[in-house]
């Protein structure tokens, strides 16, 4: 019997390097695929790094450009949220259309079995099909970005990171001699590396000046263009206040900008669309659900009501800054149910 043909997406960094090296010790027929996604400065030290890194681990390495793709489905949406008020996760866009769409579908047509990622989540298979689980590390771990897979992804994907901590693949990586053991992780969106974000967005999307007032209608100042704004956001506001005051909703229609107090900030209900539900259905069991409305928020205990492919979500604790555009993602225990799209809050 043929050994398993697998490709793994590698970055250059420490994450998808160790993965790779992990899987041809286990046995699997292993090549390394890298997307150029962006003009990237860096691209050609970071291909050379993982040219070595690959050679090290004898197994061939493919490139593959998608600038074109990644610019209409990725940065392209991303600056059409933010012109409508929203505020996208690009890292889970990019998961969904992207690596597990357009690279998956390319891996399976070049009839390997598998794509493999260095991300930070389980998958098994259940008697009642594949389940997306968090990772044993859970400082780390990334199911939120992968709420958008389902099961004719999740049957063609392997995650080898999924029950080690961070502290064990850096170890593994100085152990097996790749360079990029000592590459420091980026924290950034890839195609805002300076994190610059008022600086990008200036430059594809056509600004408006306009109001900023309180919840009463009251003005208080002028705002640059409400693309510039996200909830929550206390810093450049251009205003003298007695009291801290945070941004609380982009109101479109007006171009005003509502700010007010923190306790203002607090919401205990929301809407969501684009629903994406890991079983392919909404689930039948809705009790002992929580939930998490950005990446690096805490997870709640929520009430969770579907109907006509919207969810309606009620927290049981009310919740800081809840942000029209992020995903909002639902778990029971460590299984990750789905998610969806923040609508709206309900006041």
């Amino acid at each position: 019997m043929s050994r398993k043909r697998l490709a793994v997406a590698m970055s250059g960094g420490v994450d998808s390097s160790v993965a790779a090296a992990i899987l041809k010790e286990a046995g699997y027929e292993v090549s390394g695929i890298h997307l150029k996604l962006w003009a990237d400065p860096n691209y050609e030290s970071n291909v050379s790094i993982l040219e070595q890194t690959c050679k090290s681990l004898d197994i061939p390495l493919h490139k593959l450009n998608l600038e074109a793709e990644f610019q209409s489905l990725v940065i392209d949406f991303f600056c059409q949220e933010y012109s409508l008020g929203q505020t996208p996760n690009p890292c889970t866009v990019c998961n969904q259309r992207i690596k597990f769409g357009l690279l998956l579908r390319r891996v399976l047509e070049i009839d390997a079995d598998y794509l493999a990622t260095g991300h930070y989540a389980r998958v098994e298979y259940s008697p009642d099909g594949y389940r997306l689980l968090k990772a044993t590390d859970v400082a780390k771990d990334q199911s939120y970005f992968l709420y958008t897979l389902g099961q004719s992804q999740l049957q063609h994907v392997i995650l080898p990171l999924a029950n080690l901590r961070k502290v064990e693949v850096k170890r593994l990586a100085a152990e097996i001699g790749l360079t990029t053991s000592s590459q420091r992780e980026s924290q950034n969106v890839c195609f805002i590396p300076d994190n610059d974000y008022r600086a990008f967005i200036a430059r594809h999307i056509t600004l408006e000046p306009g109001d900023i007032v309180d919840i009463s209608g009251k003005l208080l100042g002028k705002h640059d263009g409400l693309a510039f704004y996200t909830i929550g956001q206390r810093h450049r506001l251009g205003l003298s206040s007695s009291e801290r005051l945070y941004v609380l909703r982009l109101d479109i229609n007006s171009n005003r900008l509502v700010v007010g107090s923190k306790d203002e900030l607090l919401g205990a209900r929301l809407t969501a669309n684009k629903l994406s539900w890991v079983s392919g259905r909404p689930p039948r069991n809705l009790s002992n659900i929580t939930a998490k409305i950005r990446y690096g928020s805490p997870e709640a205990a929520v009430k969770l009501y579907i109907h006509d492919g919207r969810a309606k979500v009620e927290f049981l604790k009310p919740q800081n800054a809840i942000t029209p555009g992020q995903a909002i993602v639902f778990y029971q225990g460590d299984t990750v149910l789905g998610g969806g799209i923040i609508e709206a809050r309900i006041d």
